[in-house]
């Protein structure tokens, strides 16, 4: 069965671009007969906002973005990210590593703006120093399409180098929650901004080393601003209205309607621009 689903972070209210995620994740679904669930990705606590994991629900009430099942919290899941870690042992290792040791000796920048990491503690910690975080090894290239954005490739070793696993403030990393959870809720189909396009690649070779399937990938354009900025929080979102609707519809290549209903029996993913971002419309 297609099973989708939305996972924004409480870090503010929904605005444009996560309603546009949102919309085509649920349109997405529903369009296949399938499942939509909903997932707070709440690993982050400096971050979150109070109460912004129930008015991100209450907006999607709302605007009729109903989800099935119970909304999942990844901070009440951190025992089955344990045991995933201990899965991977013999991939991964500890690192010593400050960020400012990271960023004066990295080999540039990976595409979603990280340092791409040197492998400076691959081969066991340098005398005296104490892990920090848990890294996972890395080997060659990982390749698939997207279904908007179309083939993609990347080399995992010159492009991302071994990533985090455990934060230092031993929290779990996203690559890893996410791919946990995605193979946990039986997710067929992951819908997302394509500001998280860079992920993929370290995601599906999570997957493989875990031995768990790997979903359908579609990424929409990422909403950006005049400046050419991501919409966030930081960059002064709006908090999404009801005429962001039409909006949005729009931005994914739709006929703009304020009735939701029939925005899904006109969907068609095909008609989604394949590009990495866009601005709003107006």
């Amino acid at each position: 069965m297609h099973t989708g689903r939305f996972a924004p972070s409480p870090t503010g209210p929904l605005h444009f671009g996560s309603l546009a995620a949102a919309l085509a994740s649920w349109l997405e679904a529903r369009a296949a007969g399938g499942r939509w669930l909903v997932r707070i990705e709440d690993l982050d606590p400096p971050r979150e906002q109070p109460g912004a994991a129930d008015e991100i629900l209450r907006t999607l009430e709302r605007l009729g973005l109903y989800w099935d099942g119970e909304v999942v919290f990844q901070s009440r899941r951190k025992a089955l990210y344990q045991e995933s870690l201990s899965d991977l042992r013999e991939f991964t290792y500890g690192c010593g590593c400050s960020r400012r040791e990271i960023a004066d000796s990295s080999l540039g920048l990976a595409a979603d703006g990280a340092q791409i990491y040197p492998g400076t503690c691959r081969d066991g910690l340098p005398p005296s120093r104490q892990p920090r975080s848990l890294r996972v090894k890395v080997a060659g290239s990982i390749d698939f399409v997207d279904r908007v954005q179309g083939a993609q490739s990347q080399n995992l070793e010159t492009e991302v180098g071994d990533f985090v696993l455990r934060r230092a403030d031993g929290q779990f990393a996203y690559q890893l929650a996410v791919v946990v959870d995605d193979a946990a809720q039986g997710v067929s189909d992951v819908v997302r901004g394509a500001d998280l396009l860079g992920s993929t690649a370290r995601q599906i070779f999570l997957q493989r080393l875990l031995g768990l399937p790997t979903p359908r990938y579609l990424h929409i354009p990422a909403a950006v601003n005049t400046a050419g900025e991501k919409l966030s929080k930081q960059t002064g979102a709006l908090p999404v209205s009801e005429s962001d609707f039409p909006r949005a519809l729009r931005f994914l290549g739709q006929t703009p309607t304020t009735d939701l209903q029939e925005a899904l029996r006109n969907w068609n993913a095909l008609l989604i621009p394949a590009r990495r971002a866009m601005a709003a419309p107006r």
